[in-house]
């Protein structure tokens, strides 16, 4: 990290914290495939910083957007954001940094009661007030009144054109969307606030078995988008799903729902990664449409 990019995260820091706060360490950390992650700190505290190039600057604002929105319901714990910007031909998002630790008893149930909790926070339309990204890939937010619509012109729809582009073929993709109303024919979510990206690698819990979640892909939208992702690479335990059920019961049909809402993920991740993912993503569309 150059010496221009350490002293603006400092004067930016301590900005924000109303703290001197000058760069003494940094630690690296995973920031995923997608930042250079590390920890900060002046020996006195510490903060999480993601860098990257400079042109995803937006997509750090939208995170940090995201992160007060999500602590703004007092539903479930997330890293508070504390600077973004520019500096050295790099952008960056500085995060409170937390100690993670383990679930204790009851940490799991928490989690769910409140995830469900979080998504009784909803407003009269589908969207966002920006647009963010989902991984690497854009995700638009525009606001809209129908819940099918929004799914398949800001989701599936240019997942698939993507696709397209990236050399993958679906031929069945151009029926699977004309489907789309008929799979969600009779089912009226609410726009709910999501997290919008949840899995097990952004989720955990600190010490003392308090939930977290972070790297968010913020919107409102059907709830049951939130739960299917989340059981997608391997799930949670059992009590995180029964303690959601128990606060918020998911209507008849999620089963068959969510293999329509992770296959919006796993085109995401086809296009990103390319390797399996188109085949499974073929695999889903057979299981919607037969």
């Amino acid at each position: 990290m150059s010496r221009e990019l350490k002293e603006e995260l400092s004067e930016a820091i301590s900005e924000a914290t109303a703290r001197a706060f000058t760069v003494a360490t940094l630690e690296p950390k995973s920031g995923g495939c997608i930042n250079d992650a590390y920890i900060a700190s002046d020996g006195a505290g510490s903060y999480f910083v993601k860098l990257n190039a400079a042109d995803a600057l937006p997509m750090f604002e939208a995170e940090a957007a995201a992160l007060k929105e999500l602590a703004a319901a007092e539903a479930v714990r997330v890293p508070r954001p504390v600077s973004c910007g520019l500096s050295a031909g790099r952008s960056y998002l500085v995060l409170e940094a937390l100690d993670f630790g383990s679930p204790e008893s009851g940490s799991w149930e928490r989690m769910g009661q409140q995830l469900a909790r979080l998504h009784r926070t909803t407003r009269e339309q589908f969207g966002w007030h920006g647009d963010n990204t989902i991984g690497a890939t854009p995700q638009r937010n525009d606001w809209t009144s129908d819940w099918p619509t929004f799914f398949l012109e800001q989701r599936l729809g240019p997942q698939f054109e993507m696709a397209r582009h990236n050399g993958h073929r679906f031929d069945r993709a151009e029926t699977l969307m004309a489907s789309v109303a008929e799979l969600l024919d009779g089912h009226a979510p609410e726009a709910s606030l999501l997290h919008g990206d949840l899995w097990s690698g952004n989720a955990s819990f600190l010490e003392g078995g308090t939930p977290v979640i972070f790297d968010p892909a913020t919107y409102y939208g059907d709830r049951e988008t939130d739960l299917a992702f989340s059981e997608f690479f391997g799930g949670f335990p059992g009590e995180f799903y029964a303690a959601y059920e128990n606060e918020w019961p998911l209507p008849p049909g999620y089963e068959r729902r969510k293999v329509l809402y992770n296959l919006y993920h796993v085109l995401n991740h086809a296009n990103l990664f390319g390797g399996g993912y188109a085949g499974q993503a073929e695999d889903m569309i057979s299981q919607l449409l037969n």
